[in-house]
């Protein structure tokens, strides 16, 4: 199996409260609340764990409440690369609805300084060549310009390992400039980094292919219940997921991205690729928390996921 190195800059512990439905204004019970020590990379390293992969997890971490997240990596002997930085790692409350919608609250993150950034730049230059691959997922804290983030995936690149990018807003608009290995925003992230409607397949279609004749060599997206798409130097596919009752969302594209991951890193055949990834993404709708619970059930999803090629 691989070694793989994550980069989640800015984690966050998940408070995700269950209830029957939202009213707001008044008075809501809960029938449960989880708190997991979370953010993005952290959620892709639990899922490649799970895959039978060797993890090492950097980022910023606040000094004030490391301790879920130092238990997380006990618990996955991960190998804790963090920089611990002044404060305390923000809490994000996620309201998850017996039907399935999920309300996020998320917290604005540490604030970062010139000198952990450098920190964390001289800890990548070290680690980043003895590994496979680096994930770079989730959003910006305080403190961290996209510009610094560019140099983030500048320095990856020039180390000459593949970097795979999962982020939104202006990280991503930013990042794309780095042409990282791969990239897996959903629909709706890619369409706001590009500045462009990304409605009709075509359309997607023909945007993948503007990112590849860019440098980016896989095109994940996200097409929430509708799927994912995925554009290969190869080929192009598109994956309908079975259908699943929803427990939370959370974590679900995570999912998706370890699992395409994993087949990559394995060499396997696109088609087995993408039909084990979508399963393992419909498997984390059904859930509260990160990781596969059940090999079986997962096997189960994979056989019931519909693949069909999409035109070159």
């Amino acid at each position: 199996m691989a070694r793989v190195l994550t980069v989640t800059l800015n984690p966050a512990l998940d408070l995700t409260v269950q209830l029957p439905s939202l009213r707001l204004g008044e008075v809501n019970r809960s029938d449960s609340l989880q708190v997991h020590a979370a953010g993005k990379g952290l959620n892709v390293a639990q899922v490649l764990a799970d895959l039978g992969h060797q993890l090492t997890v950097t980022g910023f971490l606040g000094e004030g409440n490391p301790q879920a997240f130092e238990q997380l990596f006990a618990a996955r002997d991960f190998a804790d690369e963090f920089v611990r930085v002044p404060g305390e790692t923000r809490s994000n409350i996620k309201l998850a609805e017996v039907g399935g919608q999920v309300t996020d609250i998320n917290g604005p993150g540490l604030m970062v300084s010139e000198a952990h950034c450098a920190e964390l730049l001289a800890r990548l230059e070290r680690l980043a060549p003895v590994h496979d691959l680096v994930v770079v997922a989730g959003s910006l804290p305080r403190g961290i310009a996209s510009q610094w983030f560019v140099q983030l995936l500048n320095t990856l690149k020039a180390l000459g390992v593949r970097v795979a990018l999962d982020t939104s807003g202006d990280a991503l608009r930013e990042g794309l400039s780095a042409s990282p290995w791969l990239i897996k925003p959903n629909e709706e992230e890619l369409g706001e980094a590009r500045g462009i409607a990304l409605s009709k397949s075509s359309e997607l279609t023909a945007e993948a292919r503007r990112l590849q004749a860019e440098g980016i060599e896989h095109v994940v997206v996200s097409q929430g219940a509708d799927g994912v798409s995925w554009f290969s130097p190869n080929a192009a596919w598109h994956a309908h997921p079975p259908k699943v009752r929803v427990v939370s969302t959370v974590g679900a594209g995570d999912s998706l991205l370890a699992g395409m991951l994993h087949g990559l890193l394995e060499g396997w055949p696109a088609e087995r690729t993408l039909a084990q990834a979508t399963a393992i993404a419909a498997q984390a709708v059904g859930q509260v928390g990160f990781g596969i619970t059940d090999t079986t059930q997962l096997a189960d999803l994979e056989a019931a996921v519909c693949l069909q090629p999409l035109s070159q």
